[in-house]
């Protein structure tokens, strides 16, 4: 684990006796509202929801509503499996440091390597989007085309964000809290005022009213429901988030883990919300003919829905990807510094601010290398970008996996104590990790054929997004062996099961 704590230098005062050594993290820095906050930004739902929305009506039709509340089920049950590893392992690192517990060194690096990863490939294209659609909102058309002018100003973004993350877990909330509420008022505003105009028969497109049978996965197929939960992988994942910060936040043993279900729960409602009001108001046709336009499709649903207040729809997806550029840098960050600290990484990756308690050094590498990655892609094409966003499904399905396995492995002695814990603890997790394996198997297949990439283009005889995936892993292979030869301590760490304690009476099942 990490260094033994050091003394302040100085004089303490006996009115701060939380207060943190140099070298940890500040704890109680933030509480179960925060938290929830927080994870709720890192999946930034305006813009997931608008990049999603009209590849998920063109496949699934009016069903697009029940294919998002589908694609819910594989999340909650690997929420509830990083529930309860967190009741056993306060731990930054999340997954990595689970992972290792429960199933060895080797695993749990790898999933450590792909959380990291996740960050460096999406923080770029966040801050891009954030850019993109504030120019948009403000009139500067001319500028959100220049690929210069975004590109400047979102790595100037990317660095600000970055600042304030390394400034204080504190700091980063007080921002995620203006940033949510900015971001769920204007969803709630476009979403009232899309289904006013539907029911008032002022609808400019193909409006429909709303019914209940939308909320039916299976209405439009079994290959709509396939397509549409690869997507959903997308517009979950980031709500771990609030478990990142587990060792900052209040009642660390069970509320980081609260925060991660409830920020499902809190997505499932909004995309169902403004899912129903974009489908009543565009008609499925509009959003099929619209899909390839991706996160755009707001921008020109903005105009025909508000009017001359298209800017709010703007600014909601706006706010939606900064706040998500900040929080993305939490979880790479936070599982860098963890991972340092058991000698999994090198050393200097585990130092903390002496004055904000913040990991400064792994979260300045993650923006650097985003950037950089950021930078490079953009200079081969804008559809190569977006190819390496297709990439993030096949990093975030292994981890999330990698991680419902590891709750049933580290809780296996426990799992018959209950029929709550069998399912909660052991059935739940395994099934949401099956449910993912799918998802990765068939996001290989799809990937390996060109065709299906944004670019269109062969690498290698292969989609660019899976050349993606498989380099991003061929990395890790590499660097994980090269630092098994150099520092043994990590890789003789030996697996681990869960204390019954754990699920006692009062510990919370």
């Amino acid at each position: 684990m990490g260094p033994a704590a050091r003394p302040k230098r100085g004089n303490v005062s006996e009115e701060a006796p939380r207060a943190s050594p140099p070298d940890r993290l500040q704890a109680d820095a933030i509480g179960f509202t925060e938290a929830l906050v927080i994870g709720l930004n890192s999946t930034s739902p305006a813009y997931s929801l608008a990049a999603v929305i009209g590849p998920v009506v063109a496949l699934a039709g009016v069903h697009a509503p029940g294919v998002m509340l589908a694609s819910f089920v594989p999340m909650v049950l690997i929420a509830s499996a990083f529930y309860y590893l967190n009741k056993a392992d306060q731990d930054c690192g999340t997954t990595f440091s689970w992972v290792t517990r429960a199933m060895g060194p080797w695993a749990g690096w790898f999933g450590g390597w792909a959380i990291t990863m996740t960050g460096v490939l999406v923080i770029g294209s966040l801050a891009d989007v954030a850019v993109r659609f504030a120019l948009l909102a403000f009139g500067l058309d001319g500028w959100a085309d220049s690929d210069a002018v975004r590109q400047t100003l979102a790595v100037l973004l990317i660095v600000v964000m970055t600042a304030i993350c390394v400034i204080g877990t504190e700091a980063s909330a007080r921002v995620q809290d203006v940033l949510i509420a900015a971001q769920v008022v204007l969803l709630l505003v476009f979403a009232v005022v899309a289904l006013y105009r539907v029911y008032a028969g002022a609808g400019s497109l193909g409006s429909a009213e709303p019914e209940l049978m939308w909320l039916n996965p299976f209405g439009a197929g079994g290959a709509a429901l396939t397509g549409g939960l690869l997507l959903g992988v997308f517009i979950y994942w980031g709500w771990e988030s609030a478990v990142n910060l587990t060792e900052e936040t209040e009642n660390s043993a069970s509320a980081p883990g609260k925060a991660g279900i409830w920020s499902t729960v809190i997505l499932l409602v909004t995309y169902l919300a403004t899912g129903f009001a974009v489908v009543a108001y565009a008609g499925a046709a509009y959003l099929a003919e619209n899909a390839g336009e991706e996160e755009t499709i707001f921008a020109l649903l903005a105009g025909e829905v508000m009017g001359g207040w298209d800017w709010v729809v703007l600014i909601a997806v706006s706010t939606s990807a900064l706040a998500s550029t900040q929080t993305t840098i939490i979880p790479a960050s936070r599982t860098a510094l963890s991972m340092a600290r058991r000698h999994a990484l090198p050393a200097h990756f585990a130092h903390i601010h002496h004055r904000h308690h913040t990991p400064d050094v792994s979260t300045w590498w993650v923006a650097a290398i985003a950037v950089a990655w950021y930078l490079a892609v953009n200079q081969i094409s804008e559809n190569a970008a977006f190819d390496s966003l297709t990439a993030l499904s096949l990093l975030i399905a292994f981890y999330y996996a990698l991680t419902g396995v590891a709750c049933a492995v580290y809780y296996r002695r426990l799992l018959t104590r209950s029929p709550r814990t069998f399912v909660l603890v052991g059935l739940g997790p395994l099934t949401g990790a099956a449910l993912l394996v799918w998802l990765l198997a068939e996001s290989v297949i799809d990937m390996s054929d060109p065709a299906n990439s944004y670019s269109g283009e062969s690498w290698l005889g292969l989609g660019p997004p899976l050349v993606i995936g498989i380099g991003i892993t061929a990395v890790g292979v590499i660097v994980m062996v090269l630092w098994r030869l150099t520092a043994a301590p990590f890789w003789s760490e030996r697996r681990e099961t869960a204390d019954p304690r754990l699920l006692d009476a009062g510990a919370g099942t």
